[in-house]
């Protein structure tokens, strides 16, 4: 008996003939009837932004020229020198496309940086919650002022941290999962924030539609890291971000979801708590969705400063 191949199989075997053999042939005869090359057509023919770093970031990972390939992985210090190689290898002349340099190198800022912004949040998990640490301590406890200036701490290790969503007497318990992390994201939202955070704490103490502020904070910056790994947050940067995006920038972020959430969370008034992980899904649902967008751009646009 004959099985005949899926739609899949057939979409898996045009996508390898297009990218092995059509495409290196379907750009050549372009460029001989324009006179430029992909990256060309690519920076003067759609807008800054996502969609144009997009499909240059596409390009040049597709390129079978290790000049082209290896701008990707390049230094931001050598990003200018990586431009003029690309000129050189693809014959572009200044002269008859000036924007060219300008815009392939602001895609390349985009690109490289957002790597690099990986790795830099990555370290930020990585790196554990210490009591010993001054500097984390001092940071836990400004957490606290900022979200209940009016009521002092009756000690280090307290029940009180319950009131602000901390599981139990000692929050260093509560960042194990993201580390430093959301310690940090939390604090730049009640710094950056603070009057839309104090309203986010209010509405999670309400007796019925509540939830567990802190611990909530911290499973959205889950969220922003997972985002952020799986590369679902280029359209947001290269959209907002012209330049490397750095870490302020993944805080920004990260307020976006904390503020967002806060207000899907009373919109959906959940039957309580314990259907969390429901309305959690839903939401980040809707946040991809919104990344699928060309022009997405997840900036809290509020500001209590």
């Amino acid at each position: 008996m004959m099985i005949w191949p899926t739609s899949s199989m057939f979409g898996y075997i045009w996508q390898y003939v297009y990218t092995f053999y059509l495409r290196y042939w379907l750009k050549w005869l372009i460029r001989q009837v324009t006179g430029t090359c992909e990256l060309q057509r690519i920076c003067s023919g759609y807008k800054a932004g996502a969609l144009r770093t997009a499909k240059a970031e596409y390009s040049l990972q597709s390129s079978k020229n290790k000049v082209l390939r290896g701008a990707l992985e390049a230094k931001k210090s050598n990003l200018e020198q990586c431009v003029d190689q690309i000129m050189k290898e693809k014959n572009v002349k200044l002269q008859k496309d000036p924007l060219f340099k300008g815009n392939l190198q602001i895609c390349l800022l985009q690109i490289t940086g957002y790597r690099s912004l990986y790795v830099s949040v990555e370290d930020l998990r990585k790196e554990p919650f210490s009591s010993e640490n001054p500097e984390h301590e001092t940071m836990l406890l400004k957490l606290w002022d900022l979200l209940m200036p009016s009521v002092k701490l009756e000690s280090r290790v307290t029940k009180q941290w319950g009131d602000i969503g901390f599981q139990g007497d000692d929050p260093k318990t509560d960042f194990r999962g993201m580390g430093l992390l959301g310690l940090i994201n939390l604090v730049f939202f009640s710094e950056n924030y603070t009057k839309e955070a104090r309203q986010a704490l209010s509405h999670a103490n309400h007796p019925k539609l509540g939830y567990s502020y802190a611990i909530v904070g911290i499973n959205l910056t889950e969220m922003a890291y997972s985002l952020l790994k799986s590369g679902a947050l280029k359209p947001h940067f290269y959209n907002t971000v012209q330049g490397p995006p750095e870490l302020r920038h993944f805080h920004q972020l990260y307020c976006f979801l904390a503020y967002e959430f806060d207000k899907f969370w009373v919109a959906e008034e959940p039957e309580s708590i314990m259907h969390f992980n429901q309305y959690r899904e839903k939401f980040h649902d809707s946040v991809k969705a919104h990344l699928q967008e060309p022009d997405v751009d997840l900036t809290l646009a509020v500001s209590s400063h």
